[in-house]
Parts: structure tokens; C-alpha cells; sequence
């Protein structure tokens, strides 16, 4: 049994099975047979099935949150991230239907006329879901659930970190037995996921690049295709026209909203140096309304650090930008009351040889840097080797997407931050270290999950062997 550590006491007060590999091997041979009988029910019989999945998760809704507020320390947003799950699942109900019959098509060769051709749409029969401990349930579900749409069946382990929403999924799934053949949740650690990458046929993985890597290169070794989402460094660009107000606001929420938990969140923040000082004022002064929810009665505006071994890392970072001449103005120091809180921290006179604005964080640090011109701001902005998604502010919309153009990254808010975060049905890819595969997000976040068989259907008289023969070409010297 593995045990698992309560964020706001500290204690560990729960604990999950370790899955073993020869439980894996049985596992995926059971989803894979019943994969056949999944896949020929079609895009209409699977949406029905889902539609109760998702009826059935709505009755669990209380548990699946409180679940996941023990899990992360949130509240609020454990209940959000429970509705939006369900959701996501009536999402992929309704549009996975028409998104797959525009896929699959017919037609006539262009260079072979009388070839005409038929496509069929093959699902990967067993796909491995490997899912973070950040956002427990939705990262979870959000590559689950396309892949099951898709007529995969899926074989899914959450994080050993953040796994107690485990049992009311769990609950909710056992209501609906046709899903629950082609659903398999596993618990357990690093090995259990190695394990699930020998016996699938595809995985997707949310975690960090480290992680990420040995993911991708054990998949290859087994020469299936890995979809991976790790991690980011993401900056903000605050032009000279910016609304320094709005632009502080927006970064605070993705920066600090969910104690910096997320790989979406902007971790750096280059502003021009004509506004540099109102950027600082106004960021400290947002910064230093909000409250820890470390009081008795958990009210507060940033929650625990989940993973322990975070504040580590995060203090590490923190430390180093000091010690190269940064200025923390506020924050800097874990707090420690059973669980460990890190408040908001704000530092300037920070440089790119510092850790802080290199390495991902994961935690509430916005770091400031001024900049000349759009040209260095573009140039710092891209110095890493991260690219997941980024900020422009700007009143002036076409400088703003003149300076998002030249970024090495998937997603750019325009006036806001972090919006992939809540629009999940446009498409958008990683770039650099930030992952690869296709776009977990809009109709490819379900394409990727099957492939084109096609059948070439001959209209006319096949070739003669004489097509490939020398006979008939001329003599030559």
C-alpha cells in the first residue's frame, strides 16, 4: 500500500494498492477484448453510454469534490473541476459523432481516377492515461474521455500523489457496466505506470519533462506513439499602452490562483520599462490583498502546496535569484501549519542566469523584468526552452498579436492569461520541451486517438507486369 499525505494537516491519512505488473497484463487483455464489442457499438451508441456515465457522475458530485479537496486543499475549485469534468463528458457525447463521420470520407484518387477510395476510422484498442497530481480528476479525464469517444478503451492511473477522487469515480463508473469494460482504473506508483506502457497501444502523459522523456522513450522502445503535455515557463508581455490594472489582475489569477499549480501558468513577466515601476506597484498592491487559507476556518485565497517535496524546489529557485542580486518585495518564505502554504511572492531585478526564470516553479512567484523594446521583449520571452502557452497585454490589438506572432509557443492570451486553461475545445499544440503529439484540445484532442485504414477499390482493368518492363523502352547507348 502506498500512502497518501493530506495538504492542509500534513498527515498521511490514506492510502491506495500498488497495481502490479502481472495485474496490468490480465487487466489490458480484458479491455482489449472488450474493446471490439466498444468500437462497433459507433459514435451514436458510445454517446448514450457516456450521457449516463456523466448522469451517474452527477450524482456522485459531492464526493467527487470533497475528494478532491482533501486531495489538493481547494475547495471552490475542487467543485468546479468536478462539474467541468462532467462537462467534458457530455462535450465529447455530442461532438465526437459529426467530428468522426467528417473524418471518415470517400472519393476518387486524383492520380489514379480509377481508383476510388473508402476510409475507415481505426481506434487504438487499449490506450494508457497517465495523469497528474495537479489537477486530479480533469487532467484525468480530459485524455480519457476523447479517447473513449474515439471507440479506444483506456486503462487509466491518476497520480499516486492525489488519488482519493479514485473511489467515486469509481462508484459512478460501476453504474454504467458497459463503460466500466472499457474503463480500468489502476493505482500505484512509477512502476504501475511502466508496467501499463508495455501492454497498451498508445499513451498519454501530464507531467514533467523528466517524466515526460523516460514516458516517451520507453513508448518507443515499444513503438507506440506517446501524446505528452509537461511542462511550462510561461511569460507575459505588458506593452507600453497596456491596462496595467486589468494586465495585473490577469496575471495574478493564472501566476497565484491555483498556488501556481499549473502548467499554465505565467511564471514570468516582461513589462516595458516606461511602465515598469506602475507594473511593480500594482502587482504588489493586488498581491497583497489576498490571504492564505491556512486560518482554522480554511478561508483564504491560495491554497496548500499539494506536493510536499514543491516548496523544495520552489525555495531552491527563490534562494538562487537572491543570491544573484534579485529583491524579493513581498512573500519568500514557506508557512508551515501542518500542511506548507508559500504566499504570493513578487520579485524584481531579476536576470535569465537565475534559476527563478529559467527552470519551471510550480509555485506563486511572479518574477518582473524590464524591457527596451518589442524586440527584446520577444527575445527574452522565447530565451527558454519551454513553449507551452504566453500573455500579451496591449490596448492596441494589433501590436498585441504583432508581439504574439513572433512567440515560440502554443497558445497566446490576448489581454488575459491562461486561457487554454478554461477554453478547451480550440486546438493548439506544445512547443519545445512542452510536449508533443497532437492537440489534447478541440477535434483533434479525438483524432488523435484513431487511424485511416483506406480501401483502394479498382474501377478498371489492373496493370499488366509489362508496366515494369524494360522491353518497352528504346535502345539507348
Amino acid at each position: 500500500m502506498l500512502p497518501v499525505r493530506n495538504p492542509r494537516t500534513g498527515e498521511y491519512d490514506y492510502e491506495i494498492p500498488v497495481t502490479s505488473a502481472d495485474d496490468i497484463n490480465s487487466i489490458t487483455a480484458d479491455l482489449r477484448a472488450a474493446q471490439m464489442q466498444w468500437s462497433t457499438l459507433g459514435a451514436e451508441g458510445r454517446a448514450e453510454v457516456l450521457n449516463r456515465f456523466a448522469d451517474s457522475m452527477t450524482t456522485e458530485m459531492g464526493p467527487l469534490a470533497q475528494a478532491l479537496s482533501a486531495d489538493t486543499g481547494r475547495t471552490t475549485f475542487a467543485q468546479f473541476e468536478a462539474m467541468k469534468s462532467v462537462e467534458l463528458i457530455r462535450m465529447w457525447a455530442e461532438r465526437a459523432g459529426p467530428i468522426l463521420q467528417d473524418l471518415a470520407g470517400s472519393g476518387q484518387s486524383g492520380q489514379v481516377p480509377a481508383v476510388h477510395y473508402q476510409h475507415r476510422l481505426i481506434p487504438y484498442p487499449v490506450v494508457a492515461v497517465i495523469s497528474p497530481w495537479n489537477v486530479p480528476l480533469l487532467l484525468a479525464m480530459i485524455d480519457s474521455l476523447a479517447a473513449l469517444a474515439a471507440g479506444c478503451a483506456v486503462l487509466l492511473k491518476p497520480s499516486e500523489v492525489t488519488p482519493r477522487f479514485v473511489a467515486p469515480l469509481q462508484r459512478a463508473l460501476d453504474a454504467v457496466p458497459e463503460l466500466a469494460a472499457v474503463l480500468h482504473i489502476v493505482t500505484g506508483g512509477p512502476d504501475t505506470g511502466k508496467a501499463m506502457i508495455e501492454e497498451v497501444d498508445a499513451v498519454c502523459f501530464t507531467g514533467s519533462v523528466k517524466t515526460g522523456r523516460q514516458v516517451s522513450q520507453q513508448a518507443a522502445a515499444c513503438f507506440i506513439p506517446a501524446f505528452l503535455e509537461l511542462g511550462g515557463k510561461d511569460p507575459a508581455v505588458i506593452l507600453p499602452d497596456a491596462d496595467v490594472p486589468l494586465a495585473a489582475r490577469a496575471i495574478i489569477r493564472s501566476a497565484i490562483g491555483m498556488t501556481g499549480q499549473a502548467c499554465q501558468s505565467l511564471e514570468r513577466v516582461y513589462c516595458h520599462e516606461s511602465i515598469s515601476e506602475t507594473v511593480t506597484e500594482e502587482l504588489l498592491r493586488q498581491l497583497s490583498e489576498l490571504s492564505l487559507t491556512c486560518s482554522e476556518d480554511g478561508a483564504g485565497d491560495i491554497a496548500p502546496l499539494i506536493f510536499e517535496r514543491q516548496v523544495n524546489i520552489i525555495q531552491a529557485q527563490v534562494d538562487d535569484a537572491l543570491a544573484k542580486g534579485a529583491t524579493c518585495l513581498l512573500g519568500g518564505e514557506p508557512v508551515r501549519a501542518g500542511g506548507v502554504w508559500y504566499p504570493p511572492t513578487l520579485l524584481t531585478n531579476v536576470n535569465h542566469t537565475m534559476l527563478i526564470m529559467q527552470e519551471e516553479t510550480f509555485g506563486p512567484v511572479i518574477p518582473v523584468v524590464a524591457f527596451s523594446d518589442a524586440d527584446e521583449a520577444v527575445a527574452l520571452a522565447n530565451d527558454s526552452k519551454f513553449g507551452l502557452s504566453a500573455a500579451v497585454f496591449s490596448t492596441d490589438s494589433r501590436a498585441a498579436i504583432a508581439v504574439a506572432e513572433r512567440l515560440q509557443v502554443g497558445a497566446i492570451s490576448i489581454n488575459d492569461a491562461s486561457l487554454t486553461g478554461i477554453v478547451n475545445d480550440v486546438e493548439k499544440n506544445s512547443f519545445r520541451f512542452s510536449g508533443m503529439g497532437g492537440s489534447r484540445m478541440g477535434p483533434a484532442g479525438l483524432i488523435r486517438f484513431v487511424r485511416k485504414r483506406a480501401l483502394l477499390i479498382q474501377t478498371d482493368e489492373p496493370a499488366r507486369v509489362q508496366l515494369f518492363s524494360d522491353t518497352a523502352l528504346s535502345n539507348t547507348p
